[in-house]
C-alpha cells in the first residue's frame, strides 16, 4: 500500500474560528507535540487581516518561535500579494493561496472575485519562485457551497488549470462546509487527478456529517496521497455558516495503520497533541479514536 502525507491543520483551521484567544506558547506547544509525533508539515498560520480572524493575530511572533524546529515544514495561508508580503521573510516551506469554486464564497471569504483572486496567485507565484518558497493552490467549497448550493465539477477543473498553468506546485482540494459523499469524491478527484498531472493533490475534508473518514478512504482509492485533517478534529471555516470542524488527524491515521499504509507517525504521541488540541478548543472536538483508545488504555478493551 502506498505511503501517505498528513498535513495538520489543526493550529491554523483548527483554531482559527474560536472565540477564545489561543495564547502564541500554546500554539508553539501544540505544533511541538504535533512534530513529536512524526508529523512534518504543519500548516501552522495565516497571514489574514487581523479583524477578520483576529484568533491569527500572531502569525509573525508564531513563526519566528517555531523557526529553530528541527524537522518541520511549516506552511502558512496567504489570502492575498499583501499577505504574502508578510510571510515571505519567515522560514516556510509553502504557502497555501485559496480560492474558492463559487463567486459568492470568494467574495465573502477573500473580498475579490475569482478572476482576481488568480491575477493575485499568478504575481505571487513569481515572487515565491524567487524566494525559493512553494506555492499550494487550495479550491475552496469545491464540492458544494453554503451560498449558491451546488458546485460543478467543470468550475473546479476550470480553475484547478489556470493555477496549474499560473505554475502552483501543488494542488487542494477542499470540502470547506463537510457535504461531499464519497462516489462525489471519487468523480471530483480523478479528474483533479489527471488534469494535475505529476503535480501533487491533497484533500481537506471537514467531518460536518460524519462521513469525513468515508470520503478520505475513498481518495485514497482514487490515488490521492496527501490529506489535511485537523488534530481531534478542531475547527472550521469562519465564512462557512453552519460548519463543524475537520476531519481528525488521528482518525485518519488509525484507519491508515490499520490498512497498513504507511504514514510515518507515532501514534501514542499523536494521541497526546489530539487531547492537547482539544483542550485549546471550546468546541466539542469531533475526533472518535482518542476517546476509545483512553478506555482500552484503563483495561475496558472496545
Amino acid at each position: 500500500m502506498s505511503a501517505v502525507t498528513i498535513i495538520d491543520v489543526s493550529p491554523r483551521d483548527g483554531l482559527q474560528n474560536d472565540p477564545k484567544w489561543t495564547s502564541t506558547e500554546d500554539k508553539v506547544a501544540l505544533i511541538e507535540k504535533l512534530v513529536r509525533s512524526g508529523i512534518k508539515k504543519v500548516e501552522a498560520t495565516s497571514f489574514v487581516h487581523p479583524k477578520k480572524v483576529p484568533q491569527m493575530a500572531d502569525a509573525k511572533e508564531l513563526l519566528e518561535s517555531i523557526a529553530h524546529f528541527d524537522g518541520i515544514e511549516a506552511i502558512a495561508l496567504i489570502p492575498n500579494m499583501k499577505g504574502y508580503e508578510r510571510a515571505r521573510g519567515h522560514r516556510l516551506s509553502e504557502v497555501n493561496y485559496v480560492s474558492a469554486a463559487t463567486e459568492t464564497f470568494n467574495e465573502k471569504n477573500i473580498g475579490m472575485s475569482i478572476s482576481q483572486n488568480m491575477s493575485q496567485f499568478k504575481e505571487l507565484v513569481k515572487e515565491a519562485k524567487k524566494d525559493g518558497i512553494k506555492t499550494c493552490f487550495s479550491v475552496a467549497v469545491s464540492f458544494g457551497c453554503p451560498y449558491e448550493g451546488n458546485v460543478k465539477e467543470d468550475y473546479v477543473i476550470e480553475i484547478v488549470q489556470q493555477a496549474l498553468e499560473a505554475g502552483a506546485d501543488r494542488i487542494g482540494i477542499a470540502d470547506t462546509i463537510g457535504i461531499a459523499i464519497p462516489n462525489q469524491v471519487e468523480q471530483l478527484m480523478a479528474k483533479v487527478l489527471e488534469t494535475a498531472g505529476e503535480t501533487p493533490v491533497a484533500i481537506h475534508l471537514h467531518d460536518t456529517r460524519g462521513l469525513g473518514l468515508s470520503n478520505a478512504y475513498m481518495a485514497y482509492r482514487t490515488g490521492i496521497r496527501i490529506f489535511e485533517t485537523s488534530a481531534s478534529g478542531i475547527g472550521g471555516c469562519p465564512f462557512a455558516p453552519g460548519a463543524a470542524g475537520n476531519l481528525a488527524t488521528e482518525d485518519l491515521c488509525y484507519l491508515f495503520e490499520r490498512m497498513k499504509v504507511q504514514t510515518g507517525i507515532h501514534f501514542n504521541h499523536l494521541l497526546e497533541a489530539a487531547d492537547f488540541a482539544a483542550s485549546l478548543s471550546t468546541k466539542t472536538p469531533l475526533g472518535r479514536i482518542r476517546h476509545v483508545e483512553k478506555i482500552r488504555e484503563k483495561g475496558n478493551a472496545v
